[in-house]
């Protein structure tokens, strides 16, 4: 009995040795996997800056089209109207309108005779002054009264807004053709008599500067006699 061979270490030491293959072939398969894994990342990596590095190539009509780009958004810029040059121009045409009106208003009265000047139902007659104040003495025949509201014997009021002032202020405007809203009156006094009175008036841009001599007449109200044109208001009043 003592001398029989025991198969058990036997069969022990095979199944080791199998598993130490086993083992070896799966460390084998991981580090080649690692291997391989390590290769393909290095090379991938290369690629990419390769790529990152390929130099890019603008063609001719790129250029041409970024080219006619830029000149377009400068032409677009230099046509965008300046505001500050718009109003300029407006200013300027309204004064060339106002210059061109006192052009016209100055030529009519060129054309007009000094005296005998014909108008509708009278005449207008234009005479130099000797007061240095004065450019011209106008009086024009075909004056009316201006009418009145007032009843009653006739009083004349120099009280700024009473009914008497007012149509005093009515004939100058007649007289000047002056609005009456673009006209500051500067003084209305007594023109040497109760039923004469004289108004010094100019216009609100200071333009036209005008002293009316009026009467009244009973029923029909304040009739303009003589205008002065006058030069300046310093001591027109």
């Amino acid at each position: 009995m003592s001398n029989e061979e025991k198969p058990y270490p036997s069969r022990l030491k095979k199944k080791k040795n199998r598993s130490n293959s086993i083992l070896n072939i799966m460390i084998g398969l991981v580090f080649a996997l690692i291997l391989i894994i390590g290769v393909s990342m290095l090379f991938s990596g290369g690629d990419d800056q390769a790529q990152d590095l390929e130099p890019v190539t603008i063609s001719p009509e790129t250029e041409e089209q970024t080219s006619g780009s830029g000149e377009s958004e400068s032409a677009g810029t230099e046509e965008e109207p300046d505001e500050d040059a718009e109003v300029a121009d407006e200013e300027k045409a309204v004064a060339e309108k106002a210059e061109e009106e006192k052009a016209q208003k100055e030529a009519k009265k060129a054309e007009e005779e000094k005296e005998g000047s014909v108008t509708k139902g009278g005449t207008i007659t234009r005479e130099d002054s000797s007061d240095p104040i004065v450019e011209e003495t106008v009086i024009n025949t075909s004056w009316e009264p201006v009418g009145t509201k007032q009843k009653g014997d006739h009083v004349s009021v120099y009280q700024k807004d009473s009914a008497d002032w007012n149509e005093k202020v009515k004939a100058v405007a007649y007289a000047t053709g002056l609005d009456a809203n673009n006209m500051y009156v500067m003084m209305i006094k007594n023109g040497g008599g109760p039923q004469k009175s004289i108004a010094t008036v100019q216009s609100k841009d200071e333009s036209e500067k005008y002293r009316v001599h009026m009467e009244w007449v009973d029923g029909e109200g304040w009739k303009p006699v003589k205008m002065d044109v006058l030069k300046t208001l310093e001591g027109a009043y």
